[in-house]
């Protein structure tokens, strides 16, 4: 793999300063990323704490181990996670950006399963496509299809070319995308009764990228102005150079 890295010289604008007069101006900006830190933990006990919403459907599928339930893929713990991943059954690859975000599971799933949580990616995908594309791409993490299900459909993230009234992201959806990417929640108790506490989509998910956030600390960003729409750079990550 060839790394793009330019060697013509970089123009700045930015002002240059003494270590002193930078030490005062990264102090000032430390005052902001406090108070952003404490803001977003207050947002992210206020998630905690919305209602729920009782799971009534069974959910069947497709999983490495056989047919499974969304009970099932609790594996044990009361926390999931559920990555919708966009790969629809016609596709022959998964979405680029959902793959992008993928790449940030295999190492921290452990971790995950210590706070009584698991996590697994969902798409409507066969199996079969699923699993030769995570062989392609070295992904350790459970890939279920929910193909024949209406677990895609009723969580916002695929939708039928003659649905009337669709939502995406809590709004009328106006692309004509089939499906989407989100990410879903679920606790079960200890009865067996599945609640669904959380999804989010679109800008949300960019909390969830690891990449993103290393991105979001270097001089240039993200650096995607001017790109046809924000992911045209991303690519599968072992194509990367080719």
């Amino acid at each position: 793999m060839t790394h793009n890295c330019s060697r013509e010289p970089i123009m700045t604008t930015h002002r240059i300063v003494s270590p002193q007069e930078w030490l005062a101006a990264r102090r000032q900006l430390l005052e902001k990323e406090k108070a952003f830190t404490r803001a977003r933990d207050e947002l992210s006990r206020e998630r905690r704490e919305l209602p729920w919403e009782r799971v009534e459907k069974t959910y069947v599928f497709d999983t490495p181990g056989g047919r499974q339930t969304l009970a099932d893929l609790f594996a044990g713990r009361s926390q999931l996670i559920v990555y919708h991943f966009m790969f629809g059954p016609d596709s022959e690859a998964g979405c680029k950006a959902c793959s992008f975000w993928a790449d940030n599971f295999n190492g921290i799933i452990p971790h995950l399963n210590q706070r009584d949580v698991s996590m697994v990616a969902v798409s409507r995908a066969p199996l079969e496509k699923l699993q030769a594309f995570r062989r392609r791409l070295g992904w350790t993490f459970k890939w279920a299809s929910s193909a024949g299900s209406d677990f895609n459909f009723d969580y916002h993230v695929s939708f039928k070319p003659d649905q009337t009234g669709a939502q995406h992201n809590y709004a009328s959806k106006t692309d004509s995308l089939s499906d989407h990417a989100g990410v879903s929640v679920f606790f079960k108790d200890e009865s067996g009764s599945i609640f669904h506490s959380y999804s989010c989509y679109a800008r949300g998910l960019d909390m969830l990228n690891t990449g993103y956030h290393y991105l979001d600390l270097v001089p240039k960003g993200r650096d995607e102005a001017g790109l046809p729409y924000t992911a045209a750079w991303m690519n599968y990550h072992d194509l990367y150079g080719t």
